[in-house]
């Protein structure tokens, strides 16, 4: 399948200046950009089935795409099969990930049980779009609404627009019941027709960045590390200004089994046990080599119980940016090459998605209690959550339906702001609207929450330790919630 590389395309894209479809910034520098890849849809794929192939072997296209795919040749879908292509997007989204719809990653995550030998996700799917999903028998692992509904919140934004090439999602109603052993039917996604314009992913140099991770042990280790990491910035910064350098652009100093993680929520007193990351980024590798070099001479300065794993010193790399913007699809020309011949696959022009056409479902209404009692989240919910680009989700499922007026009610977006102020911009939390937004989504008693420009510039781009958010999800499972005690203690569910 052909038609996602754009890189060919280059010049003509940059002459157009398109702005970056979350952030307004203009498109880079043409001399940096190292890929332009369109994400491609489903129906392509279909066609090549429908051609007699065995295997497609795709360029770029959207990680559910490949099952919706099969779903089209199979069933004979439409384009205005919205609910099914939504359910077929959904059963792509559930397998994507592997073993994490089967036990992995899981918030319960011993009852999982024997992960090594772990099976992977089946969807079971049906010609209304309806599906079960199960693992083969004598796997590890586990099946069951809750490793289900989290593979269904992860890294996604607004769940009422799951904007894919094919369908518009909306999840907001799907349910989820277990109707056998490790056996999950899933059904209630909503389609509306597909979008005008495909989202185009560029990435392009942007500086350079490099870092390396020491472990102290003994009394004070936190204070210790601190110590060590401002006397290598300061040596660092002296011998930048020696070799006329520009300062760092930016720092990191995380200190993993300190509670670095939980910021202001850090709970831990008298550390002794941690290993210390630090990193930065520079216009110029040379910058990155002064600080690593910095690392080693001052190592026998440091207070004591500095140690580590001895390996290969650590060494700049460049940083690689993503730029992310839309594209009309009458400007992508899609083909399929098969045993020689190509054969042209256009796809349908689609509809512009109005955002405002959504309708919100009706948020939770907590009763009237006596004797509230505070309980961290994770007796109340699950939790997963995962990055896209610069933005972070953590969905929330309720362990049981009674709660979710309650979680709802307490994790307001000044809430999860303050969960996550330490790794937001400065004076991101006096604006907590702006960058966090909640979604409720009823039908699996789950709510979503998006988290703008909280992971340091993401993936590559990011000198944080979780530049992906994988385990904010954690962190929000530690937030105390008031519930009344005799809902806590009784069978309601």
């Amino acid at each position: 399948m052909l038609g996602d590389d754009l890189i060919a395309d280059c010049a003509a894209i940059a002459a157009k200046d398109f702005p970056e479809m979350f952030t307004g910034e203009s498109f880079p520098d043409i001399d940096k950009i190292a890929s332009i890849n369109a994400y491609l849809g489903a129906f392509p794929v279909a066609r090549a089935l429908r051609e007699g192939a065995d295997i497609v072997v795709t360029g770029r296209c959207v990680d559910s795409a490949v099952t919706l795919g099969a779903c089209i040749n199979a069933f004979g879908w439409t384009d205005e099969d919205l609910d099914q292509l939504a359910m077929g997007s959904l059963a792509g989204h559930i397998l994507e990930c592997g073993p994490q719809a089967t036990g992995g990653n899981f918030t319960d995550w011993e009852l999982s049980h024997d992960i090594e030998n772990i099976g992977y996700p089946i969807a079971t799917i049906s010609a209304d779009g309806s599906f079960i999903c199960s693992k083969p028998e004598s796997t590890g692992g586990l099946v069951s609404v809750g490793t289900i509904a989290e593979q269904m919140v992860y890294e996604i934004g607004d769940p009422q627009a799951y904007i894919l090439p094919d369908v518009v999602c909306d999840f907001s109603q799907v349910t989820l019941i277990d109707v056998g052993e490790n056996q999950v039917k899933v059904k209630g996604a909503i389609g509306s027709p597909a979008p005008d314009s495909y989202k185009v992913c560029s990435t392009y140099a942007d500086q350079f960045r490099g870092g390396t991770t020491m472990t102290f042990y003994g009394f004070d280790a936190d204070k210790k590390a601190n110590k060590l990491a401002a006397a290598i910035f300061k040596a660092s910064r002296k011998t930048l200004k020696m070799f006329r350098l520009p300062d760092y652009t930016e720092t990191s100093v995380e200190l993993i089994g300190a509670e670095s993680q939980y910021g202001a929520n850090a709970a831990l007193v008298n550390c002794r046990e941690l290993s210390m990351k630090i990193a930065v980024k520079h216009p110029d590798p040379a910058g990155i080599g002064i600080l690593l070099k910095e690392c080693v001479g001052l190592g026998l300065a440091t207070p004591p119980g500095l140690s580590g794993f001895a390996g290969a010193r650590p060494k700049p790399s460049p940083v690689v940016r993503l730029f992310s913007f839309e594209l009309p699809k009458s400007e992508i020309k899609i083909k399929i090459e098969m045993d020689g011949n190509v054969i042209d696959c256009p796809d349908s022009v689609g509809t512009p998605f109005d955002l405002n056409h959504i309708i919100r479902p009706i948020a939770p209404v907590v009763g009237q209690q006596d004797d509230w009692v505070n309980v961290p989240l994770i007796e109340l919910a699950l939790a997963r959550s995962g990055d896209k680009g610069n933005k972070a989700n953590v969905g929330v499922i309720s362990r049981k339906p009674v709660y979710l007026p309650y979680i709802y009610a307490a994790l307001t977006e000044q809430v999860v702001a303050d969960c996550f102020a330490h790794f937001l911009p400065e004076g991101a939390v006096a604006q907590s609207s702006c960058y966090v937004q909640r979604y409720l989504m009823p039908g699996a008693d789950a709510i979503n929450f998006l988290i703008h420009d909280v992971l340091g510039g993401g993936g590559m781009a990011s000198i944080r330790n979780d530049a992906q958010g994988k385990g904010f999800g954690q962190l929000m499972l530690a937030t105390s919630i008031a519930v009344p005690r005799s809902i806590l203690n009784s069978d309601i569910g």
